[in-house]
């Protein structure tokens, strides 16, 4: 799964390694947007496509439609590849909202082999350590004064293999530049949306790890020292 991660660098930095042909639809600056711990339930910054312009807006991290609140649920923070582009929850989704997380990496907990109730947090990133774009999928209303309440969004996830295995098994889909041009273009049809997530993503192995302190697990810290390898694996 993917239930925190870091958007650290400029809105700059991203778009350029994005390296899309559209006009940006905003003002670009080089203040690093430097959120080392972003949480569900929080507003982020997602990358979409309207009007052959690329938009950044901010949407809520968890998504529920209004039956699914009508069930007492709470909004959910991930969608499963494997069904995402037909499920009732997220089929619209997935045909209409398809957007991108700009990020640096994500966060996972791996339990202890010795005491399950002990969990080491850990820094996934690209091994070029470039920025990474997450698969996302939204509902929201930019021009809205008042967005409603089942705005939001969720993170596309798949199943971990090689090496991710060890500390999960469910990642972020990752989708390389070219990909993720594709994915946010609202002609191309669901099935070459499953397509590029499926059989376009960036592979495991192209990822490295290290354990980070244990501070991340709270949401409110916020700091550079959070992504910072403690050099502390748990054997």
């Amino acid at each position: 799964m993917c239930g925190r991660f870091a958007q650290i660098q400029t809105r700059a930095d991203y778009l350029d390694v994005l390296a899309s042909d559209l006009e940006f639809a905003g003002a670009l600056d080089n203040v690093p947007i430097a959120r080392y711990n972003v949480a569900p339930g929080t507003r982020v910054l997602i990358l979409n496509q309207r009007d052959d312009k690329l938009h950044l807006d901010p949407v809520e991290w968890g998504y529920g439609p209004d039956w699914w609140r009508e069930m007492k649920r709470q909004p959910v923070i991930n969608a499963r590849v494997e069904t995402a582009a037909t499920s009732r929850m997220f089929k619209p989704l997935w045909n209409h909202g398809r957007a991108l997380v700009m990020a640096d990496g994500w966060y996972e907990w791996k339990k202890d082999k010795h005491d399950g109730k002990v969990k080491q947090p850990y820094f996934i990133y690209h091994e070029s350590k470039a920025p990474i774009f997450f698969a996302a999928i939204s509902r929201h209303h930019p021009d809205a004064k008042e967005p409603p309440d089942d705005d939001g969004f969720v993170i596309v996830t798949s199943a971990s293999d090689s090496g991710l295995l060890d500390i999960h098994d469910r990642r972020p889909v990752v989708l390389p530049p070219a990909a993720a041009r594709e994915w946010m273009r609202p002609d191309i049809t669901s099935a070459r949306a499953e397509e590029l997530a499926n059989e376009a993503a960036t592979p495991p192995d192209d990822f490295d790890w290290h354990p980070v302190a244990s501070a991340v697990g709270n949401t409110r810290n916020n700091q550079p020292e959070l992504v910072k390898n403690i050099d502390n694996h748990l054997e």
